[in-house]
């Protein structure tokens, strides 16, 4: 029974950029992967739209930079939003090379490029509506049949493991450990360098559009484990998630809009000219502030999105996915108005990394959803996310390459301890938690802020996080334990930096703070036991 583990790097999360990090390091080193569920169930599997980049002759670096900023509300770093869109063509190249089937113009076989909100070119470039399943089959396949890599599928990380590093006076990551559903046990995995691609915190909201591991895992365990955290008062809601008691988050891409689908009220009035010029081509945050604002003063529970006057034949080639989806709910895009709501979609705040997506623990990376690399400020511009994790997963991938042979051996690690826990006979605390936790997250920390409600959900959440300690420590693990207990970290990271901002920006908009700061400044948290300073060591004595 191997409960102990050795890799040359641990990769924690199995999406885009996880795999993206996996494939990049495998011909030089050994590598573990981790999956929640099965491999394809992360956010990237169910991605819609496409992958931004500068691919036509028409388009420019300038340009796409250019929209990121606007989009980001005055709070992109420009070094990282350019270094992202530099590497851009690079990134969808390496895709093509790994077998990703993008779709081609049925006239000239050039790539199919599209265009969304807030973009000002055509540089979408995607697989019919389903490019995260595309770009996610090609890159799990070569995983899979990669003989460096192993991976592990329903192995939920718990928390990371520290120890000083040898060569400085730091806190180094050798490892996690690892909840190994199958065998219903805590294993311990050690490597030199270990990467966090955990995904967003979309599941701490009532409704979202991701899927159900999105628990914000990497950011609850790199807060613990002392790393920063910045910016994590920006949830991007997306503005179109189907609305149907039976569809289970699922999202309507922006691409329809892109494509000239119109939104609509009941009565069949459009209202987005309205709110912003660029009418159903404004930045996600405009178009979902309008949706909630249309809702709320009508009453409604859902407005509609319409694509209904263009072609048949255009519908079922660019959007076969979400036509059949709807269509087995009884709504035919081709002819009928798609029910929508706004839902949870993107954490844009997240771990502090730098270029190389290094953490301010030494030899923990963050990359994806999951970190923080000042790419898109308040606001997230709709497609740059596949990028990022492609960009930032090669420039740690080389960084690892080039440094992990002066990373001094791992000193012995205890292996976990569960003599002093029993098995719950309680686990309705566990249901009854998440339930209320995402609840009032949706109510007093959504879309639209108040002072007050803030504080509201800052009351619960403290007594929320005590309640869940006590059972955390009393009671054998388990995967929605693990869940529960990151989500009520994250929430509390959440509602923080909310409060802390006294402005509307963003995604981050408050009725108390209605107007725009003459100064653009990061939330940045710092955790009691920040990893970044220095040990004082008494080597007379044991740590």
């Amino acid at each position: 029974m191997k409960t102990r583990h050795q890799y040359d790097v641990l990769i924690v999360g199995s999406g885009a950029a996880g795999l993206t990090l996996a494939l990049n390091l495998a011909e030089k080193f050994k590598v573990a992967v981790l999956s929640k569920s099965d491999i394809n169930q992360g956010s990237t599997w169910f991605a819609q739209g496409g992958i931004a980049a500068v691919l036509d002759s028409d388009d420019s670096v300038e340009a796409h930079v250019k929209d990121t900023l606007n989009a980001g509300a005055g709070l992109c770093h420009e070094d990282s939003v350019r270094f992202t869109v530099e590497n851009s063509a690079d990134a969808i190249r390496w895709l093509i090379d790994q077998g990703v089937d993008f779709t081609r113009e049925a006239e000239s076989e050039e790539y199919h490029l599209t265009k969304e909100g807030g973009h000002s070119h055509r540089r979408i470039i995607h697989s019919a509506d389903a490019t995260g399943q595309a770009v996610h089959s090609a890159l799990s396949d070569r995983t899979l049949s990669h003989k460096n890599i192993d991976v592990y599928a329903h192995h939920v990380a718990v928390d990371l493991v520290k120890q000083p590093s040898p060569n400085s006076r730091k806190l180094r990551c050798a490892g996690a450990y690892v909840y190994n559903r199958p065998k219903d046990r805590v294993d311990l995995f050690q490597a030199k360098a270990v990467i966090l691609a955990t995904g967003g915190a979309s599941k701490v909201y009532l409704y979202t559009s991701n899927p159900d591991g999105a628990s914000g895992d990497g950011i609850a365990m790199a807060w613990r484990a002392g790393c920063r955290v910045a910016n994590m008062e920006f949830n991007q809601f997306h503005p179109t998630c189907l609305f149907h008691p039976k569809a289970k988050s699922f999202l309507i891409t922006e691409a329809l809009r892109g494509e000239g689908a119109y939104l609509r009220l009941p009565n069949g009035e459009r209202f987005m000219h309205r709110f912003d010029e660029r009418e159903e081509l404004a930045p996600r945050d405009i178009v979902a502030r309008a949706i909630d604002h249309e809702m709320k003063r009508l009453g409604s529970d859902c407005l509609y999105l319409d694509i209904s006057h263009k072609p048949e034949a255009f519908i079922a080639e660019h959007f076969p996915t979400v036509k059949a989806r709807c269509l087995e709910f009884g709504i035919d895009i081709t002819k009928e108005w798609i029910p929508v709501v706004p839902a949870a979609h993107y954490t844009c705040g997240g771990i502090v990394v730098d270029h190389k997506g290094q953490t301010d623990l030494q030899q923990l990376y963050a990359i994806g959803e999951t970190s923080f690399t000042g790419l898109h400020g308040a606001n997230r511009m709709a497609s740059n996310s596949l990028l990022e994790c492609i960009v930032y997963a090669q420039a740690a991938a080389r960084h690892i390459s080039d440094t992990i042979s002066d990373v001094a051996d791992i000193q012995p690690i205890a292996p976990w301890d569960a003599s002093r826990v029993t098995d719950s006979d309680e686990d309705v605390v566990i249901s009854h938690n998440w339930d209320e936790l995402r609840r009032f997250m949706w109510d007093y920390v959504g879309i639209v802020r108040t002072r007050k409600r803030l504080e509201r959900a800052t009351h619960r959440i403290k007594l929320l996080q005590k309640e869940i300690a006590e059972y955390y420590s009393n009671y054998k693990v388990s995967n929605d334990q693990i869940e529960l207990r990151n989500l009520a970290t994250v929430a509390e990271l959440i509602i923080r930096s909310a409060m802390s901002r006294k402005e509307s920006r963003g995604l981050h908009y408050s009725l108390d703070y209605p107007e725009l700061s003459a100064v653009a400044k990061d939330t940045i948290l710092v955790p009691m036991n920040f990893a970044g300073q220095d040990l004082i060591v008494n080597n007379s004595q044991k740590l």
